[in-house]
């Protein structure tokens, strides 16, 4: 009966505790798991308990490593994610066990006068409610703390380095106190200080989700200041539109103003034969007429400005544009999200010129068209860069409109040149938003 017991503690219990991590652990990375990977971890979780000493920390490294490997090589995921996911599956089971065994150990000793032989078979079962806790635990990660959606990879170690240090010190804590301990007839280790080593376990998994808190919070800050950032930018566009606006409506007052005067000089020209100065005069009218139009039509106001705006100084700086661009009229897309989009990308564009030595070709140009439900913008520019540049603040205000409406960003350099290309989502219809 111990023999059949052994093997299923050993065995059964210890293959379902290492499937019922990996499938939490493919929750985490937000991966399905097909079924030859469930049958090859299942071969591998064999190999590993029969070759390695049950509840060792080599076999807790093993098993670390196996989720590693499976995250890295067969899920493609980032590895700073999967090692931050692997340590804290590992982790709640190692900790969950803990706190299990540390309140046997403590309930043991006052139970097992009754009946020996029955108080230890049902210790026996009840060490298996660990898992239980286990998936509990894993559970409130799932629904609480997972921000796989926001997961920001530079800041994975702040939350991975003392995660790590946690069970590291939660193993070498266990070695020093169980390691060097005195066992009974049972097996249960006398001498020890039970209740300390569950306050020890169960603080071990009090700081973890702790911590997974704390990180929750920091991507939060961080997708706030960027909103903010945002914010902060349409406000400064809104307030170059609302003046260039109230320029061009002065301009256009004007003229209006004078029509009448400039038609009477016309016809007086005309009328005494001076058709010559009556031309000349016409061109000068329409010379004014064009600064008060656009050069650029896309169909939208904003955009429209905008790029004058843009293009206008990058001609003045002996930089060749061109505009190729329309866009829906009306749209769901807004009007400040395309003054973020061309405005930064255009920045970028010029400066990017302007780096260049003289004498090299300079030129920036704006393309774009409508398809069904996508908008696609592209701006191409001279560049020499040696095939890198440097990722700021406008490229993060670009992707996050582009998230915004679900789209896409895509940056390449394409020999000498440098082209952005931003992909929108526009539903026809409101049933599809």
């Amino acid at each position: 009966m111990v023999d059949y017991m052994d093997f299923f503690n050993c065995y059964v219990m210890g293959i379902v505790q290492m499937l019922t991590g990996f499938y939490y652990f493919t929750r985490f990375l937000q991966k399905r798991v097909k079924f030859y990977i469930w049958l090859l971890f299942l071969i591998s979780g064999i190999v590993v308990i029969s070759f390695i000493p049950g509840g060792s920390i080599l076999e807790f490294l093993v098993y670390f490593l196996l989720l590693v490997v499976s995250g890295v090589f067969i899920y493609h995921a980032d590895w700073k994610a999967v090692l931050l996911y692997a340590a804290l599956t590992v982790e709640i089971m190692q900790f969950s066990f803990g706190i299990v065994n540390s309140l046997s150990s403590i309930l043991y000793p006052h139970v097992f006068a009754v009946h020996p032989i029955v108080v230890s078979f049902i210790f026996m079962i009840f060490g298996n409610v660990a898992l239980l806790l286990a998936v509990f635990c894993y559970g409130m990660v799932c629904r609480y703390f997972l921000c796989q959606e926001n997961l920001n990879k530079q800041y994975v170690l702040l939350i991975l380095i003392p995660i790590l240090m946690i069970f590291f010190m939660g193993e070498y804590i266990s070695s020093i106190i169980y390691g060097s301990c005195v066992t009974d007839s049972g097996g249960m280790a006398v001498y020890t200080n039970h209740y300390q080593m569950l306050m020890i376990q169960i603080l071990g998994m009090a700081s973890l989700f702790c911590m997974m808190f704390a990180y929750k919070k920091l991507l939060e800050n961080v997708r706030l200041n960027t909103e903010l950032s945002l914010l902060e930018q349409e406000e400064h566009l809104l307030d170059r539109y609302v003046e260039e606006v109230k320029v061009r409506y002065d301009k256009t007052k004007s003229f209006r103003h004078d029509i009448r005067n400039h038609m009477t000089v016309i016809k007086e020209l005309l009328q005494i034969g001076k058709s010559e100065k009556a031309l000349d005069y016409m061109k000068d009218m329409g010379d004014m007429a064009e600064e008060l139009s656009f050069p650029c039509s896309t169909n939208n106001p904003v955009a429209d400005i905008l790029i004058g705006n843009k293009l206008g100084l990058a001609e003045s700086m002996g930089i060749n544009v061109s505009c190729s661009l329309f866009l829906p009229h009306p749209c769901p897309v807004r009007d400040i999200d395309f003054g973020i989009i061309l405005s930064n990308a255009l920045d970028n564009a010029i400066q990017a010129c302007k780096n260049l030595e003289d004498g090299t070709e300079k030129y920036i140009f704006v393309t774009g068209r409508v398809q069904g439900d996508l908008i696609f913008l592209e701006i191409e520019n001279s560049y020499r860069g040696n095939g890198k540049f440097r990722r700021g603040t406008g490229l993060s205000n670009i992707r996050a409109v582009t998230e915004k409406y679900h789209g896409a960003l895509s940056t390449k350099i394409q020999g000498t040149s440098f082209v952005i290309s931003v992909l929108l989502i526009i539903p026809q219809h409101s049933e599809n938003i």
